[in-house]
């Protein structure tokens, strides 16, 4: 050898001159060892066989039967020092596993030099430079990492292993499993004496009987790769792959005896090696189902775990009661065919998903663990129960055991262990005479794998832990073993939606089939190798389309995890269901079964978040059943989600998010994956849109009132209770029928504005609604009831008789027909103003609500009955409808008081404002009323007039928007009309007017230039919000603009070829002004806003830009203005000019009544802004 090693080396006597590599020890020198008569040799093409005579060399072998495979818990290159004190290191291959601190020549050797017992390991500490101590009783090992990092991770890696060990090791006398012969051998070469041990399927060298009672020793043989070999009189070899161990006994009789234990031991091996060898085919059984360890050699038979050996003796540690530990290499007897077959059928992997369907990741084990972590995990997993997967049924006793009985005569083994370990009693009644027990039906079904499980929990203790809240009663039924097969015409799948039909010439007759998880698509019946196939877990999305969607009648679509989609169809819809119901079984987990049930148009996994939790995402299924989502998120509650009942509905984060909110909650669900995301996506909107003509089928609020019914009631008790001939007026049909139109498209996304909505168009899309409905609102069937009711003469009865048709109706008529009632009595309690009696409005609505021709007054009987007795007949609380009435008057009050303050100059009314003059403060503030027609010159001017400021020349006097919260501050331009901004406005916005004391410089700037764009670096933000909690992120980065005529364009850097983002700059609004807590880099900042044009996406963007001087945010400000309003930032004449036009009219903007405001200016601003967003809320807090 090369290293110095001249301290226990096994040698041979100095005269064999070929070179062998020997089995060393580095403990110490072997008793009566001669250093300078014996030299380390061995062959060089061996692995360091201990001896080997020249005639009998061994042929080169593979490692590959894996007999010297341990759970190594961690290996690496150590310096180690000899006991002698030697002041040289040698280098090791040190290896540590359960059971030993092994070291080796180099990382390919088989034989170690030395091993350790772990459990006689009574102290690991840190010693010195890089180096540790590993002590025991007797002797203490010293070793040298190559850097402290490493040093430190050995340290506390053999500290977890050794911790709370007991001395129960193969070698420890005390052991359970006793030595089966043991004594001194001589191999052959050596004057010294080895202690050889024989135990289980091992043979263990020693230097001596007290090296082996103290745990220390040399090296362990696994003999079943082993081979005896008897020689002449004493000696025998022991033959492996890698070495040949040539053995000398004290006499022939013992050399007998010896032979016949190391075959008996190499017997053991083989038989027991069978039967894991067999345990271990199944892949997830190759690792410790409790702590991932490789190649367990134990086993729960009852829990049907297979577990490494630090766990087993945990397990033995909960009693036999909860877990029966058997091994897969010494039990032979235990391990029946049925037994070996249940642990194949199961694995580890499935069991876990009972076991372990909840474990914290700061509980879960690894092959490192301690003692004591390993004892308190057992016990929570198989004593407690803490992290199985709770059955539906837990807490059921009755369910459990019907459902018990019914399961053991199928195959479904898993099902049986769940009920079992979730209260189960495998000892229960089955009622049936011949079969009296669970065991018995079992066998009685041939179901041999049922029985034998059931048999080795006859006594088994119970996890203890309970749930929380009491369980709902679920009627049982047997888990389906989903198999199907059939023809099917199928496309060739796809990597993007289906926008356009497919027809039959492009689909292919395929013999498909789904078997064990499995669905495979074959050329014909006759093939045996599929064309294709989809595994179970790959599905993320089933789809049923419409009938004739496509080429062949019935067609569904499956979506799978690598963003495929597969289209099938068939002419027969009963196979189509049947395929459609085989599928969804196959993919869709027990806890969710209940979505199998429903008559779904898409089912599949999504994740998502909600207001309770948003840090983190859960998986959750879904199906989409008409407008309803139902949905069982990972706390196997099921939901319902009625689309058409939401607040909003959108899309967010680039098409990654979509938004549900109803109320109390919102939904995120997340686009994991593009493609069945985006299907997901249409389908929720589509459904969440009004559906049909039927009152039901429209998008409904929480107390289901169609929106349109809502919107439309609202907006005339805010602005039209006043208005004379309510109701009977005709509205501009082709206004109202776009009303129709965006209403039927989308009701929620609709508000409704004053000076943007006449009153007669609103009024006249209700009636044009109730009058299409399809139905009615009385419903075909109980129309003509209700009509003749209104015929009867006493008036108690007629009550009587129209409650009990309320009570008939749907719950959406009904609803839909009180909130209409309702305003209709509120609206002929105002007849004084709007000449709408009880009379005329009977007239108007009969007609309208019965959809009658009108000739007939019974309609209109009936309506005016219903209004004149619509506190009986609806049985309402008259306090409230006082308090409802009160309200009103104070609405028609506000108005008319305003209206007299400011007498207008047009038909109706306009916006009342408060402006401030250079500062925000009461003194300041001005009340003036805003037309639609007014600009922000004309609105200065007024408000200069006012206070009686003559403007001076080259004095730039401005409306300015400011926002207090973005802490930011525009000058609108002179021409913008002010109407609008106010409708844009949020409450804590103003206007401000005041000197523009950079115009001058602007102006300057502009005439000067060249060139009408800009370009230049900036600092740029973007206003980035985390999802749900309204709180931003991001930092400022330096990039390159570049302002044209029609974008502004943003680089990465000067010389990039393609820009990061384009906008469009007439879709901007620039503000003066950086939020501070946003940390601009300077204090010369522009606040910029995006908003998007569409109608049926409108979108808004935020960002901000700094620049590095004031004269350049100046500059980069007046080209955006310049831009915008094509050069004309400032009136040629100055505001002069402005005052003439003040008071033409814009027939644009029609009449534009008056928004009611009271209280200081905070509250009137504050009205405004709510007005914009709810008519109805200005009223809710009057008394």
């Amino acid at each position: 050898m090369n290293t110095p090693d001249r301290d226990m080396s096994l040698q041979v006597p100095g005269q064999a001159k070929g070179r062998y590599s020997s089995l060393c020890s580095d403990d110490e020198l072997l008793d009566d060892d001669d250093p300078t008569l014996w030299q380390d040799v061995g062959l060089s093409n061996l692995q360091g066989s201990v001896y080997l005579p020249n005639t009998g060399r061994l042929a080169s072998a593979t490692k590959e039967d894996g007999s010297q495979l341990a759970a190594v818990i961690k290996m690496g290159w150590l310096d180690k020092n000899p006991p002698q004190g030697a002041l040289y290191y040698q280098r090791r291959w040190v290896k540590l596993d359960v059971d030993y601190l092994r070291y080796f020549d180099n990382e390919k050797e088989i034989y170690s030099k030395g091993i350790i017992s772990t459990a006689f390991i009574t102290n690991v500490t840190s010693v010195g430079e890089l180096k540790f101590d590993v002590a025991t009783n007797n002797r203490t090992f010293i070793f040298r990492a190559e850097n402290e990092a490493e040093r430190n991770d050995w340290v506390t890696v053999l500290q977890d292993c050794t911790k709370g060990r007991h001395r129960r090791s193969t070698m420890n006398p005390a052991s359970p499993l006793t030595p089966d012969y043991q004594g001194y051998l001589e191999l052959k070469g050596l004057r010294s004496k080895l202690y050889t041990v024989v135990v289980s399927d091992k043979v263990f060298l020693y230097k001596n009987i007290d090296d082996y009672r103290i745990g220390v020793g040399i090296t362990s043989i696994e003999m079943n790769v082993g081979n005896i070999k008897e020689m002449d009189r004493r000696s025998f070899d022991l033959t492996t792959p890698y070495r040949i161990f040539s053995f000398i006994a004290e006499s022939e009789q013992l050399r007998e005896q010896w032979v016949d234990a190391m075959r008996n031991a190499i017997g053991e091996a083989l038989s027991n090696s069978e039967v894991a060898d067999r345990i271990w085919a199944e892949p997830s059984n190759s690792n410790c189902a409790d702590c991932g360890a490789p190649k367990p050699e134990w086993a729960a038979i009852n829990l049907c775990v297979v577990v490494c050996k630090r766990c087993a003796g945990e397990h033995r540690g909960l009693g036999p009661s909860i877990s029966k530990v058997r091994s897969l290499k010494m039990d032979r007897k235990v391990w029946t065919e049925e037994l070996i077959q249940v642990f194949l059928l199961l694995g580890n992997e499935r069991v876990n998903s009972f076991w372990a369907a909840n474990i914290p990741p700061s509980e879960a084990l690894t092959p490192s663990s301690c003692s004591e972590e390993r004892r308190r995990f057992i016990t929570n997993k198989y004593r407690q129960g803490k992290y199985r997967k709770y059955h539906p049924l837990y807490g059921n006793q009755r369910e459990l055991n019907n459902a018990l009985c019914i399961n053991v005569q199928c195959s479904d083994v898993l099902e049986t262990l769940s009920l079992i370990f979730c209260g189960a009693d495998v000892n229960c009644s089955t009622g049936m005479a011949s079969w009296p027990s669970p065991l018995s039906l079992a066998n009685a079904h041939s179901q041999l794998l049922q029985a034998e499980l059931i048999s080795h929990n006859l006594n088994t203790e119970l996890p203890r832990s309970e749930i929380g809240g009491a369980m709902e009663a679920v009627h049982y039924s047997a888990p389906p073993c989903v198999s199907h097969n059939g023809f099917l015409f199928k496309t060739a799948s796809m990597a993007r939606a289906i926008t356009e039909r497919k027809a039959r010439e492009e689909f292919s007759r395929r013999w498909c089939t789904l078997n064990d998880g499995t669905f495979s698509y074959y050329e014909s019946d006759k093939n045996s190798n599929p064309n294709g196939a989809l595994k179970a877990s790959e599905i993320v999305c089933l789809a049923v389309d419409t009938p004739e969607k496509h080429g062949y009648e019935n067609t569904f679509e499956l979506y799978s995890e690598s963003e495929r989609l597969y289209l099938f169809g068939t002419d027969d819809p009963d196979s189509h269901k049947e395929w459609v119901k085989s599928i969804a079984k196959s993919f869709i987990p027990a806890s969710a079964e209940p979505l199998l049930r429903l008559g779904f148009e898409r089912i599949g996994r999504l994740k998502c978040k909600d207001g309770l939790n948003l840090q983190t995402s859960k998986v959750g299924w879904f199906a989409l059943v008409g407008s309803t989502l139902h949905a069982y998120l990972e706390d196997n509650k099921g939901e319902e989600i009625h689309l058409r009942k939401l607040n909003e509905l959108s899309i967010q984060q680039d098409n990654e998010v979509l938004v549900l909110v109803e109320r109390g909650r919102t939904l995120y669900i997340e686009g994991e994956r593009k493609l069945d995301f985006a299907g997901w996506c249409g389908a929720i909107q589509t459904a969440a849109g009004s559906g049909g003509d039927t009152l039901s089928q429209q998008q409904l609020t929480e107390t289901d009132i169609p929106v349109i019914v809502h919107s439309c009631i609202g907006y005339i008790t805010q602005c039209g209770l006043t208005s004379e001939g309510i109701y009977r007026k005709s509205g501009v049909n082709s206004r109202v029928a776009a009303l129709c139109e965006r209403f039927r498209r989308d009701a929620r996304s609709l508000r409704l504005k004053e000076g943007e909505h006449q009153v007669d168009d609103v009024s006249n899309t209700l009636k044009r609604f109730f009058r299409e409905l399809e139905e009615g609102l009385f419903t075909s069937e109980e129309a003509s009831t209700w009509l003749t009711t209104a015929a009867i003469q006493d008036e108690s009865m007629k009550i009587s008789q129209y409650q009990l048709l309320l009570n008939r109706l749907p719950r959406v008529n009904k609803a839909t027909l009180q909130a209409l009632i309702n305003h209709l009595y509120c609206v002929q309690r105002f007849s004084e103003l709007n000449q709408m009696n009880l009379h005329n409005l009977a007239i108007v609505f009969g007609p309208t609500l019965f959809q009658t021709d009108g000739k007939d007054y019974t309609a209109g009987r009936a309506i005016e009955d219903l209004i004149q007795h619509y506190t009986l007949i609806f049985e309402v609380d008259e306090q409230q409808l006082k308090k409802q009435l009160e309200e009103i008057t104070v609405i028609i009050q506000v108005r008319e008081k305003l209206n007299t303050k400011f007498p207008s100059t047009e038909p109706g009314g306009h916006f009342i404002c408060t402006v401030y003059l250079e500062e925000k403060k009461d003194t300041a503030e001005q009340h003036v009323k805003i037309p639609g027609s007014m600009t922000a010159a004309e609105l200065t001017c007024e408000v200069l007039d006012r206070r009686n400021i003559a403007v001076k020349d080259k004095e730039y006097w401005s409306c300015w928007e400011v926002s207090d919260k973005e802490e930011m501050e525009r000058p609108l331009h002179y021409q913008e009309r002010v109407l609008p901004i106010l409708h844009s406005f949020g409450t804590d916005s103003h206007l401000l007017i005041k000197k523009h004391l950079a115009m001058e410089a602007m102006i300057v700037y502009l005439t000067s230039r060249v060139d009408a764009s800009k370009h230049g670096m900036m600092k740029f933000r973007e206003e980035r919000s985390i999802l749900g909690l309204g709180l931003t992120s991001g930092s400022f980065h330096d990039r390159y603009f570049i302002l044209n005529s029609s974008s502004l364009r943003m680089y990465k850097e000067v010389r990039s070829n393609r820009p990061e983002r384009d906008w469009p700059v007439k879709n901007l609004k620039v503000y003066l002004g950086v939020k501070k807590k946003l940390r601009p880099p300077t204090c010369w900042g522009l606040t910029v806003v995006y908003e998007s044009k569409k109608q049926e996406r409108p979108e808004r963007q935020q960002w901000y830009l700094c620049c590095d001087t004031q004269s350049e945010m100046r500059e980069w400000y007046a080209t955006f203005l310049s831009i915008q309003y094509d050069g004309n930032v400032w009136p040629q004449n100055g505001l002069q000019q402005t005052r003439v036009s003040r008071v033409l009219p814009d027939t644009r903007h029609g009449n534009v009544s008056l928004i009611p405001l009271r209280g200081s200016e905070n509250e009137m601003r504050n009205s405004v802004a709510a007005f914009s967003q709810d008519p109805l809320a200005l009223f809710r807090d009057v008394r």
